[in-house]
């Protein structure tokens, strides 16, 4: 348990750093994002909306977002957010709060629905390839787990777009809203996912079968049912467990190339034009929002080890 609340407590200098990084990254970008690239603005007028958003000097736009980004007696005192992520450059209509909490949710229901669908199907073609071992099967399954590993997800969406929403006409070409828009951004989304999860799984149970107390539950009759899924696969579920960590972070974060492809109003799509249009505060505000949900699904499948096997610790 010490372990874990000291991480927790180094959360907030992990983020400080990765804001650091970030922001140092964001200011060398060349260009101005307060200037029209299709007619001339007023010198005067881009000053005066630059020292607006502080963007006149960069450390003092760094100390103000960062001295304004958690300020829980303001929240308090004058019922506002308790994390402030700042104005959006533009959209100046919408805060980057309000930008985040509309697109945040639908990427985290494309990225459940790949996981879940990367779980439920990975780990059981990884059990069955395991246990028939060179059959007809395991080949198969390793050449399909080969391209879902090897093609870009740009190829994968695309092809499934054209062969099922153009040519046949089984789901909607974009957009949000329904089942039928969930349904091939989902499958685009979990096949590298279910591709490692199907090899890991496979992996640890052929280094598990082989092991001595796998040999001894069979010699005293137990079904292979069971030898298999209760006493063999919760050893070789670890590999995949360390795996889903980064894994759910980034399918929860969704993804910008599928966002992109599909036109689906998420997280990616919002950081994408932040990046065209140079808009310093959605591109900080979604850095900081993608880190904090990778960090906190690290630290949560550290705590599954535990569960798993509470043979595992980390205290000293």
């Amino acid at each position: 348990m010490r372990h874990f609340v000291i991480r927790i407590l180094l959360c907030p200098l992990l983020l400080w750093a990765i804001y650091t990084i970030t922001f140092l990254m964001v200011v060398m970008v060349p260009g101005n994002p307060f200037a029209q690239d299709d007619r001339a603005t007023n010198q005067a007028v881009v000053d005066t909306i630059m020292a607006e958003y502080h963007a006149d000097d960069n450390w003092e736009y760094y100390k103000f977002y960062l001295s304004n980004l958690f300020n829980p007696i303001d929240a308090i005192k004058q019922s506002g957010p308790l994390i402030n992520l700042g104005p959006s450059w533009e959209y100046t209509e919408w805060s980057c709060n309000q930008i985040i909490f509309a697109s945040l949710p639908i990427s985290m229901t494309l990225g459940f629905s790949a996981i879940s669908l990367a779980v439920f199907l990975g780990i059981p073609i990884g059990v069955i390839s395991a246990v028939k071992k060179n059959s007809w099967f395991d080949y198969a399954s390793l050449s399909i787990a080969l391209i879902g590993i090897s093609l870009p997800t740009f190829v994968t969406g695309s092809t499934l777009l054209i062969c099922c929403s153009v040519f046949w006409l089984f789901f909607p070409v974009e957009g949000w809203g329904t089942v039928g828009h969930l349904v091939l951004p989902a499958i685009t989304l979990s096949l590298p996912f279910m591709a490692y999860i199907a090899r890991l799984t496979r992996l640890g149970m052929l280094d598990v079968l082989s092991a001595d107390y796998i040999r001894t539950a069979q010699s005293k009759g137990l079904p292979p049912r069971r030898v298999i899924w209760t006493h063999a696969f919760k050893n070789a579920f670890l590999p995949v467990l360390s795996y889903l960590g980064p894994a759910i972070a980034q399918a929860l974060t969704g993804s910008f190339v599928i966002e992109k492809i599909f036109n689906i109003p998420g997280l990616g799509q919002h950081f994408i034009n932040g990046v065209i249009n140079r808009d310093r505060g959605i591109i900080m505000a979604t850095a900081l929002v993608f880190s904090s949900v990778i960090i906190f699904f690290n630290i949560l499948i550290d705590m599954a080890y535990h569960l798993v096997d509470p043979r595992i610790t980390v205290d000293k």
